[in-house]
């Protein structure tokens, strides 16, 4: 190799990889070649102070120019946190709040904090976070740069989000002490054979499923498990390319168009359980830290009931804490699932489970041994900082040590709701998805669950009204339920608003029901008295998998008016409920210290 091309090529700023790539060779041996040589980068500080005098800001950056390396270095006892990098949806605050309290938690152990993150918009970044802050890439080659520079103790991977976590494996064949969780143990989660494997030992069901590399696999996959089945690729975030497929025409169009299949980026086939519960739960374990099987402790933080039935991304699903529907079965069966799983991936710190519930069977979807984008939530809902703890815990002391045992069941609701940027894409439907929306989140808290719902509403969407119209318009398959839902709005006091089918199904009913046209039939239709603010609430539910152009029309003129709109008959109920606790109580506002 030609030392003096190569040695330019760093200092333009070209990564062992993309070299690796151009020579045709492996990035381990451009990297043994490098360091064979001396060809090493040197930290440079950023100069927070203009040069007009000197700074002491411990913010870092790599150069191969020459010059001198500014690193401080001291003797004390080093661990790596690694951020998420770049915010994205799928990917963003919540995970940066995971890094930002392991800092705090590790430096109030003694420890020399480094976080390492590329993205300046974050707390994690923040000049009284760490001890030192490296700006630099997420990538293998940068992270062992800092590691061997700094002599580190350790490296946090699992609160970064799936970016760092997808170097874990990497890093411990490069001698990196990943502490935590083992990457091991984080493959078996990840690859779906072996977590099918991993379930089947500990007799815990899962939805039907299979594996796909090409069209022909996928299509016999989804004979095998039965239509409808839920499709995604392998290693994405936010469930991205995620879907729902209710027939094999739409299968096979996914698979020429959609995803890119091969045996390294398999298609997983799921059966997508309809009208199933969708529950997540976060807990904290220490399980790993000891030798012989049963010993070690696993806590739940918090178990959250989705309100949407399943099918709509965890990241975009309104929650409740704790479960409000499920029996207490359920949760003893939720919570024996578990405490097994923990204990089979000998998890030390945070693990993320997504279950289904079908009736009383409880379906494992997914499990994260990391940190998820609800330990924020569940934190301030049960007033106890979980990614501090297990920070701890991923640093060796036990959670007997720190205190903490026994699960919190708060004594009153916490309602998360999602927040989308729909008024900003103009035309773009807001129905929700397998595939990640939404760009951040709200909580409602109070002891009414109403209220809460209600509180979770007026912070994130428009508020609910308390009195009015409500427009009904729902599909086929919903009709059934629509009289149900509608007379829970004419108890309130609303009037009803309704298109000629959902009117008639009504009507049926025995309710009062004023018919409007619809979009192509004339004037005032349901566009128009939402334009015109006639309507204070639109109950809307999809008619099938490609939405009708008039129904769009409606869901996003809902969203510009500011008019409150509901697209699942869950929704609808729940709206109901916050809007009776409103008119039977009104709200308070405390802080959540209070609740505590």
């Amino acid at each position: 190799m030609n030392l003096e091309l190569l040695a330019k090529a760093k200092s333009l700023g070209f990564s062992d990889c993309q070299i690796a790539h151009l020579t045709r060779q492996s990035e381990d041996a451009v990297r043994a070649e490098r360091k064979r040589v001396g060809l090493l980068p040197s930290y440079r500080l950023v100069d927070t102070c203009a040069a007009e005098f000197e700074a002491y800001t411990p913010y870092y950056y790599s150069t191969y120019d020459r010059g001198d390396d500014e690193i401080r270095v001291t003797p004390t006892r080093k661990v790596m946190i690694l951020g998420g990098g770049p915010n994205r949806i799928g990917q963003g605050i919540e995970f940066d709040y995971c890094c930002v309290h392991a800092a705090f938690a590790l430096k109030e152990d003694g420890f020399e904090t480094l976080m390492v993150n590329s993205n300046p918009e974050t707390v994690s970044t923040d000049y009284d976070t760490s001890d030192k802050l490296f700006f630099e890439p997420l990538t293998l080659e940068d992270v062992l740069h800092i590691y061997e520079r700094e002599a580190c103790w350790g490296v946090i991977a699992q609160f970064g989000g799936q970016t760092p976590l997808n170097l874990a494996l990497s890093l411990q064949k490069n001698g990196v002490n990943i502490i935590g969780t083992s990457p091991q143990s984080i493959e078996i989660a990840e690859d779906r054979e072996l977590f099918s494997a991993m379930l089947r030992r500990l007799g815990i069901p899962q939805p039907p499923n299979g594996l796909a590399t090409n069209e022909c696999e996928a299509l016999a996959a989804a004979e095998k498990v039965g239509y409808p089945v839920l499709v995604r690729p392998s290693f994405v975030l936010g469930g991205r390319a995620m879907q729902i497929v209710y027939a094999p025409p739409e299968l096979s169009y996914y698979m020429r168009f959609a995803v890119e299949a091969s045996p390294e980026r398999p298609v997983l086939v799921d059966k997508f359980l309809e009208d199933a519960t969708e529950v997540d739960v976060d807990c904290i374990a220490d399980v790993g830290l000891f030798a012989e099987p049963g010993e070690g402790t696993v806590v739940i933080g918090g178990v959250l009931e989705h309100i949407e039935f399943a099918g709509v991304h965890s990241g975009d699903a309104t929650m409740v804490l704790p479960p409000h529907t499920l029996s207490a079965s359920v949760i003893e069966t939720i919570r024996q699932h578990t405490h097994a799983m923990a204990r089979e991936l000998k998890v030390v710190g945070l693990m993320n489970v997504q279950y289904a519930v079908k009736g009383d069977v409880v379906y494992v979807l997914e499990v994260n041994p990391r940190a998820s984008r609800t330990i924020p939530f569940v934190s301030k809902a049960i007033g106890v900082p979980l990614a501090k703890l297990a920070a701890k815990v991923m640093a060796g002391k036990t959670l007997v040590q720190l205190g903490f045992t026994q699960e919190i069941w708060p004594p009153y609701w916490a309602v998360k709701e999602s927040v989308f940027p729909f008024n900003r894409f103009h035309g773009q439907d807001i129905l929700l998805s397998p595939e990640m929306r939404s760009t951040g989140e709200v909580m409602g808290l109070d002891l009414d669950l109403g209220i809460a719902y209600a509180k979770s509403q007026m912070a994130a969407n428009a508020p609910l009204p308390l009195k009015g119209r409500v427009f009904i318009s729902v599909s086929d398959a919903h009709k059934d339920q629509a009289a149900e839902v509608a007379r829970l709005f004419t108890d309130l006091g609303f009037e009803l608003v309704a298109t000629s089918g959902t009117a008639a199904v009504l009507e049926k009913a025995g309710l009062k029901v004023e018919r409007v046209y619809k979009l192509a039939e004339g004037r005032p239709n349901a566009l128009d008295l939402i334009k015109n603010r006639e309507v204070t609430l639109v109950i809307n539910t999809p008619s099938g998998q490609v939405p009708r152009e008039d129904e769009v029309k409606i869901r996003t003129t809902a969203v510009y008016t500011g008019t409150s709109i509901m697209t699942t008959l869950s929704g609808a109920r729940a709206a109901a409920l916050g809007i009776a606790a409103l008119k039977r109580h009104g709200y308070g506002v405390k802080t959540i210290q209070e609740y505590h």
